[in-house]
Parts: C-alpha cells; sequence; structure tokens
C-alpha cells in the first residue's frame, strides 16, 4: 500500500509491488476489514462503523451445496465494500452481473438470498492477515499474535497467520461465510510478508496460510480468490479459483496475473484511476481497456474501474456506468 491511505486491499507504500488500496488520506475509516496516489484525493471511507459480526443467519440451503463454484474467465462483476448493497421490492440490483463481491459482515443473509434468487454468485470479503479492534472477535486474539500497525490504520495490525488459535479464527469466519450462504471467500491481507509487519512472516508462510484458507472453504463447497499477492501465485495457483488483483495496470504487473487466466481462472482486476467517477479521462480509461503498454496481458480480465472507497459506483471498458444502490450501515 501507498503512503497515502487506500481502502480495504490494504496495499502499504513501503510495497515495492502489489500496492494493496489501503494508503489514502483519511477523511473517516471504513468499516470491516478493510497507487503512487499522486492525484487521487482523500476519500471518505467511514470503515470502523461497520463490521460487526451480527448473527443475522436463518437456514440457508446453500450451506449444504454440494459443488465447488469454478467462476469462468471473462465473468462480470461488481464489487462494493463502502456500505451493504440495497436489493429494490422486485428483488433487483444493478448492474445486472453475474457476481458481486461484498463484505461478508456487513450485509446480511437475505441480501445474499436475493442475489441468489436472480441467479447471482456472491463471494465474501474479509480480512484475513489482519486485527481489527473493532471486531466482534477481537478479543479471540492474544497479543502474541500481534505485529505491526498498518500504517495509516490505527487500531489494525498483522496477524501471526503461523499461529493456530489464529487459524482456529479464521476457520470460525469461513464457517460463519459457509452459513451465511457465500459462494466463495475473498480474504484480504494474505501478503503481510511483503509488508513491515513486525512478526517476520515469510513468502512460503503465506503460501501456507492461503493453502490453509483454501482447504478450510473447501471443506464448506466454497472457493477461494487470491487477493493481491502475485509473489506466491506459483505456489497457490493449483489450490485458489480466481484472482481478485489492484491496480496490476497502474503498476505493470498484469502479466503476473495472466497465469490464472493461462489456467482457465479468472482475475477479478481493479482500477482506481484520478477522477473517478466522473472526471475520469478518456486517455486514462483507453490505457487501462486498450490491453497494450502498461495493460499488457489484460486481455481476458474481468476489469471494473472504481472509486478508491470502493462504493457503489463502476465503469467498465464498453463505457457503462452504474451505481449499485447502498444501505446505509449502522
Amino acid at each position: 500500500m501507498a503512503a497515502a491511505q487506500l481502502p480495504f486491499g490494504k496495499r502499504l507504500a513501503a510495497k515495492t509491488s502489489w500496492p494493496m488500496w489501503k494508503i489514502l488520506p483519511l477523511v473517516g475509516l471504513f468499516l470491516i476489514i478493510t497507487i503512487p496516489l499522486g492525484a487521487v484525493l482523500g476519500v471518505v471511507y467511514s470503515r470502523k462503523n461497520h463490521g460487526s459480526e451480527k448473527h443475522d443467519l436463518a437456514p440457508n440451503k446453500r450451506h449444504n451445496k454440494t459443488e465447488i463454484w469454478q467462476p469462468k474467465v471473462g465473468e462480470s462483476w461488481q464489487i462494493v465494500l463502502l456500505d451493504p448493497i440495497a436489493i429494490d421490492d422486485e428483488g433487483k440490483v444493478e448492474p445486472n452481473v453475474t457476481i458481486y463481491d461484498v463484505d461478508l459482515f456487513d450485509n446480511d443473509a437475505n441480501t445474499f438470498k436475493a442475489l441468489h434468487k436472480t441467479g447471482k454468485k456472491v463471494i465474501c470479503y474479509f480480512s484475513a492477515g489482519t486485527y481489527e479492534n473493532w471486531r466482534d472477535d477481537k478479543d479471540q486474539f492474544e497479543e502474541a499474535h500481534l505485529g505491526k500497525e498498518l500504517e495509516g490504520w490505527s487500531g489494525e495490525r498483522w496477524i501471526d497467520v503461523r499461529n493456530r488459535k489464529v487459524r482456529d479464527i479464521m476457520k470460525r469466519r469461513i464457517e460463519y461465510a459457509a452459513k451465511k450462504g457465500c459462494d466463495a471467500i475473498d480474504p484480504d491481507n494474505v501478503d503481510g510478508f511483503q509488508n513491515d509487519n513486525g512478526l517476520g512472516l515469510t513468502q512460503n508462510d503465506a503460501v501456507d496460510f492461503v493453502k490453509f484458507l483454501s482447504k478450510a472453504a473447501a471443506d464448506y463447497n466454497m472457493s477461494t480468490g487470491l487477493k493481491n499477492a502475485g509473489d506466491i501465485i506459483p505456489g497457490v495457483l493449483d489450490v485458489v479459483h480466481f484472482s481478485v488483483n489492484e491496480q496490476c495496470i497502474e503498476y505493470s504487473e498484469c502479466e503476473t496475473f495472466a497465469a490464472f487466466i493461462k489456467n482457465g481462472k479468472p482475475v477479478f482486476n481493479i482500477e482506481y484511476p484520478a477522477g473517478a467517477s466522473d472526471r475520469v479521462l478518456d486517455s486514462r480509461v483507453n490505457a487501462i481497456c486498450g490491453n497494450s503498454s502498461n495493460a499488457t496481458g489484460t486481455e481476458d480480465f474481468s476489469t471494473v474501474i472504481k472509486k478508491m472507497n470502493l462504493d457503489g459506483w463502476v465503469r467498465y471498458c464498453d463505457e457503462r456506468s452504474y451505481t449499485t444502490d447502498l444501505k446505509k450501515s449502522n
């Protein structure tokens, strides 16, 4: 992530590669779990008011699904993490895409059921590699599990993903995702080894942790995405089902992630150009969508253009843009 504050994906500026969208000037802190950014101004991201693990579960038949979903290369998607999405009275939501990547804890089970009813798949986002002091399960962590704070995010610290108790906490989160009806998990911050984590985490630790997460999700017939962390693709490509990547075009990294496409697995790419949503230069959109220069290797990527706060606005490379209706989190 960068020295300015990027939301959710938490790529610290200190990293030479794989910037996690975590570094933009804070105007507010966002919810559960969360370029060189020179031209991007601060963003409202009232993250810490969200993210409680509300036990809003009703029996969900999808908890008993018998197959692990493998998304297809090139499938359409939307990602919204700022607030819960709102479904209209007819059970519809815009855009009418195949996949929604949304926050596990802020969206209730009825929202997931409504999405499923319209034939959509649900990827559930949570932070797998950090401790947040506003989470309901925060007291399950011990001081010995915690590393350094994430730059710019008071109250959030790297965690020792090698620790059995930490992994038990993540298993409970994954079980919660299954009971809630998620088709897949999007576990963020698995690239602590690329940051000043204070725990001595290594690349091999990250590979082992992603394999653990994937196995835990597979036990509930959920698929698993790799969030950023391009360095470990060779070690985990056979156990994950898709990539969720931030800014590979911005940082000329897309050919690394094209390994997913070559193996029949999609890359869900997010780019955060300056000026989104109303002032994105056509030249910048063309650079993102042109499959050349920095975008070499992205021909079959599922690319979305988003604002840094990951609200409901989205633009696609076919020039369509939409704003998904949101509810206000408590």
